[in-house]
């Protein structure tokens, strides 16, 4: 997934000065970050309807477009795909790989005891969505 992840982040940065008329990425790059901040969201909502809806197909689509958008996104910010494998690694030493950190210090896990502070995984409910087309 990373060599993906890596070979799409320098298809960006090859693709990010060519002509906007023709490329989709030189058209992000070209209207800026707050244009690529929205297509993101767009991607992520359109990605949360599916899954609450049930349907995988979609859900599949729609998560490579996310990816896609967020990969333009760490490009236009400086931000490279070993940064953000460095910060999960980091992550899953201090919590395990299924967990967020925590917004605040206080409820960070002791370090002496890892895995009996690990907070449950919990699944969104949902109640049917539609996306808007």
């Amino acid at each position: 997934m990373s060599d993906s992840l890596e070979r799409l982040y320098l298809a960006v940065i090859a693709a990010k000065d060519l002509d906007p008329a023709i490329s989709r990425t030189a058209r992000l790059f070209q209207r800026g970050p707050d244009k690529m901040a929205k297509k993101l969201a767009e991607e992520a909502i359109e990605v949360v309807i599916d899954a609450v809806n049930g349907n995988s197909e979609a859900v599949v689509r729609e998560s490579a477009d996310l990816l896609y958008n967020l990969t333009v996104l760490w490009a236009s910010a400086g931000v490279r795909p070993e940064d953000v494998w460095r910060e999960m690694e980091r992550r899953e030493h201090m919590l395990g790989i299924a967990e967020k950190l925590p917004k605040s210090a206080m409820k960070m896990p002791k370090a002496s005891s890892p895995h009996a502070a690990r907070r449950p995984i919990v699944a969104l409910e949902g109640r049917g969505l539609r996306k808007r087309h």
